[in-house]
């Protein structure tokens, strides 16, 4: 069962950007990890955008291709599969956090079938009596001053309607993200979401947003999810 969630942004820069604006994110963040260990999960899966739709996507990554001489591994990461960047940068904020206990990943592909990211949360929310999920999503990369202002509108009218249905706390308000909506934005985010309410189904959350911003041009958002009763 799903007892707790927290949602975070996996910029590159989350990693190697000594900015203030990033300092906020990144204390976002942890706040949030802090709220999913005060649940006491028997399990925390790390989910987000890969290639694929699968329930194991690796334990070790590198932010090599992003110019960075980091690499990140979780417990018992050996020669299987990379991460994707999504899972890279949430394994390299547990490890900064210090986080311990059961860990395990989760990939859906961006191109997957509504189902298909709903479905993989069911099998996640099933698979120890108490799990958490660190759900790596991003908003809109159409939010920059230099984006035409139809586009930017769109996309603001999107990270819009992503972050009312994070503060509400209802998986029905995440799974009534649209479609063309997210694709006009450009979003790689939906999918993510739609796992989180494929793993809530209808259970009952406290919600709460810490940080909702583009200070890059990019949509970052940052909630925690905590069931209710």
């Amino acid at each position: 069962m799903l007892i707790a969630a927290a949602i975070c942004p996996y910029p590159p820069l989350m990693v190697a950007s000594d900015d203030a604006r990033m300092d906020d994110v990144r204390a976002a963040c942890w706040s949030a990890l802090d709220d999913l260990r005060a649940a006491s999960p028997d399990l925390l899966v790390v989910v987000g955008p890969g290639e694929t739709t699968a329930d194991e996507a690796g334990r070790a990554g590198s932010l090599a291709g992003y110019g960075l001489d980091v690499t990140v591994a979780l417990p018992g990461a050996g020669e299987g599969r990379t991460m994707p960047l999504s899972l890279s940068v949430g394994a390299w904020l547990l490890q900064r956090d210090g986080w311990e206990g059961p860990v395990a990943t989760a990939t859906v592909a961006g191109d997957a079938g509504d189902g298909d990211g709903v479905e993989l949360g069911r099998r996640l929310a099933d698979r120890a009596d108490r799990v958490a999920l660190l759900v790596m999503a991003d908003g809109s990369p159409l939010r920059a001053d230099t984006t035409p202002d139809a586009l930017r509108g769109r996309a603001e009218r999107y990270d819009a309607a992503l972050a009312a249905a994070l503060r509400d706390g209802d998986p029905r308000g995440l799974l009534g993200l649209d479609a063309d909506a997210d694709a006009e934005a450009g979003s790689p985010g939906r999918q993510a979401l739609r796992v989180l309410a494929g793993a809530a189904d209808d259970g009952l959350f406290d919600a709460e947003v810490g940080y909702d911003a583009a200070p890059y041009g990019v949509g970052y958002l940052v909630g925690v999810w905590e069931r209710h009763g």
